[in-house]
């Protein structure tokens, strides 16, 4: 393979990735904490786009039990989110494991 193949592939994987990349930033991951007592969605640019909280979890004697439910649950939007995004990637590097600078 010469040099300018070289660089077509490589420029056809890029447009693929960028693909890729766009369709995922439209999917949204949901995450929950306190069975469901804090529910969040998250798109596939990290991006939080919703916070659900059950009144019953709303109480001004504890806030701080709030902040922990809503902080879990955003943390855990936000990996299922990465992951996503990482497995759809995987998908089309072939499970090669690339780590790509930039990437999200």
């Amino acid at each position: 393979m010469n040099i300018q193949q070289m660089m077509k592939q490589a420029q056809k994987m890029q447009k693929k990735m960028e693909e890729v990349q766009e369709e995922a930033a439209k999917e949204i991951v949901e995450a929950s904490a306190g069975g469901g007592m804090v529910t969040v969605k998250v798109n596939g640019k990290q991006e939080l786009l919703e916070i659900k909280i059950e009144d019953d979890v709303v109480n001004p004697e504890d806030k701080e039990m709030l902040s922990d439910l809503i902080i879990a649950a955003v943390n855990e939007g936000m990996k299922r989110s990465q992951e996503m995004v990482q497995e759809r990637m995987s998908k089309l590097t072939g499970g090669m494991g690339m780590n790509i600078p930039g990437m999200f």
